[in-house]
């Protein structure tokens, strides 16, 4: 059976207190605009994936991609 090796985000500088809503939200964006830059077939945005996905709850993420949808995204894409 392979081992699974669980990761989270690296620490970053920008977020130094305990509470990482500002980085959930801010790695989130950046997924969202490396795909737009680069394109989804890009794996260069993984890595931005894997750490909203280890940051965010996952209602979170739900109501962010509906709003996108919608048009109605508060954040700068």
């Amino acid at each position: 059976m392979a081992d699974i090796e669980l990761k989270t985000a690296p620490a970053d500088f920008r977020f130094p207190t305990t509470n990482q809503t500002r980085h959930c939200f801010t790695r989130y964006i950046e997924f969202h605009r490396c795909i737009t830059a680069k394109g989804e077939e890009s794996g260069d945005c993984e890595k931005f994936a894997k750490y909203y996905r280890s940051l965010c709850p996952g209602e979170w993420v739900d109501k962010w991609n509906e709003q996108r949808e919608n048009g109605t995204f508060p954040g700068p894409l």
